[in-house]
């Protein structure tokens, strides 16, 4: 069963029931818009119905495509940034091995490129992949945002140097626009084998199209059980579903109950190392969803009970500005027990012949019990075990409740005109043709 649970216990009394319960009509009303296309930013909305759209022959197309890029492969590079990597990066590190992330000669090591301008980072991929045999998927709609660019150029030259072009067009795929674009353009003159990023789907939400898919597929998962998680899930979310049964709805609500008490920043906590890039595929999600016309709640993410002992104290005494949501998992996949010693120096064998995992979530209700205590509200989600079908739904959920979270904000969650801003002053800076002007202002002012 793919489920999301919702536990608002440790939200009151710094948001109540009644003001949560004060947000449910808005709630509802923000998700029949979603579904009606009357909400802001109308034009993306094709995630909302993508999960019941995605073909079996689709699947199979990109089964078959992974199939086939990874033969005989060591690595596949995929470049991409934001949207076009966090949510296939999320997926592939919470479902891999943690010291052994693919199995040669099963299954070929999926990295990223692109998703930043560091030139020892990109230095050293070359130097990894320059003994291997290496083939690269590339994500851009338009295919000349700066950073994939720049990481496209350095491993298309490779891929041609080292294998010739012919050969270098089996070994590159492109998920890009349908008809317009640099990469539409290159892939159609070298006749790379392509997917489309579908026009109304933006680029965080675009983990059930190909740009997630097919990676997430190459790295050996499976992506039928990803998409029928989240068309489960979908079924929950619907309008429909009254909201004490709509998970979506209940966090939507929630969280703007808690911003509207004066809560600015919500952190994203997790028990499961495995999550780490989860966190950071919510944190755009929501930041670029929500982040505007100087409103929305800045999302952050930890990892406990690691960041406990980093930023543990500020959370429990600091400025009361946070709350936190506690992702939680309720089974995990591997069972270890704590030794016993005999020599108990470390005055640990009260734990001995328990469950690592039962010491882990006796932390985590401790750890609410506390924060709380400090005055830090928590939402609790709890889906099952980390596997294919709960997270197809989790990724789901958070894209759902995003979606109303920004009509209940009334700001349009499906846009990022922020996003520019660095970018002009980056081409103006190197002198890009047509910013010269724009470059010397911005000097006179450094």
């Amino acid at each position: 069963m793919v489920k999301v649970k919702v536990n608002l216990s440790k939200v009151a009394p710094f948001a109540t029931a009644q003001e949560v319960e004060g947000l449910s009509q808005l709630a509802k009303q923000s998700n029949k818009q979603l579904h009606d296309g009357t909400s802001k930013g109308s034009d993306f909305l094709g995630w909302v119905t993508l999960p019941y759209e995605i073909t079996s022959e689709q699947i199979a197309d990109i089964k078959s495509t992974a199939s086939s890029i990874s033969s005989n492969v060591d690595v596949v590079v995929v470049i991409g940034i934001g949207g076009s990597y966090l949510g296939a990066k999320s997926v592939i590190e919470a479902l891999s091995n943690s010291f052994a992330p693919y199995i040669q000669g099963k299954h070929p090591h999926v990295i990223f490129a692109g998703q930043n301008i560091g030139e020892d980072y990109h230095a050293e991929l070359l130097d990894y992949i320059k003994t291997k045999s290496a083939a690269c998927v590339v994500i851009s709609k338009s295919g000349t945002t700066t950073e994939p660019a720049i990481a496209f150029r350095l491993i298309k030259n490779h891929i041609e140097e080292k294998y010739g072009k012919d050969e270098a067009k089996r070994r590159i795929v492109a998920i890009t626009d349908e008809s317009k674009g640099a990469l539409r353009q290159l892939a159609n003159a070298e006749g790379y084998k392509t997917f489309v990023i579908p026009d109304n789907v933006g680029g965080r939400f675009s983990v059930l199209t190909p740009v997630g898919l097919l990676p997430i597929a190459i790295a050996g998962f499976d992506i039928a059980q990803l998409v029928e998680g989240a068309k489960a899930m979908a079924e929950q979310c619907k309008p429909e579903v009254s909201f004490d049964q709509n998970p979506a709805e209940q966090y939507a609500a929630a969280r703007n109950a808690l911003y509207n008490k004066g809560k600015k920043v919500e952190m994203l906590v997790n028990f499961n190392p495995k999550l780490h890039y989860f966190g950071e595929w919510w944190k755009q999600l929501y930041g670029e969803s929500e982040g505007k016309e100087n409103k929305g709640l800045l999302p952050a993410a930890a990892d406990f009970s690691t960041d406990l002992h980093s930023m543990g104290q500020y959370i429990q005494e600091g400025e009361r500005i946070l709350f936190e949501t506690f992702l939680a998992v309720e089974s995990v996949n591997r069972t270890l027990l704590v030794p016993e010693d005999k020599d108990n120096l470390d005055k640990l064998n009260f734990l001995a012949n328990k469950n690592i995992d039962y010491v882990n979530k006796m932390a985590e209700l401790g750890t609410i019990i506390a924060h709380q205590d400090g005055g830090v509200p928590a939402i609790r989600l709890d889906i099952e075990r980390l596997n294919e079908l709960t997270l197809g739904g989790l990724i789901y959920f958070f894209e759902k409740a995003c979606g109303i979270s920004g009509q209940i904000l009334n700001v349009n969650p499906f846009d990022q005109p922020g996003v520019e801003a660095y970018k002009a002053n980056m081409f103006a800076l190197l002198d890009k043709p047509g910013f010269e002007e724009e470059g010397k202002k911005l000097r006179a002012r450094l």
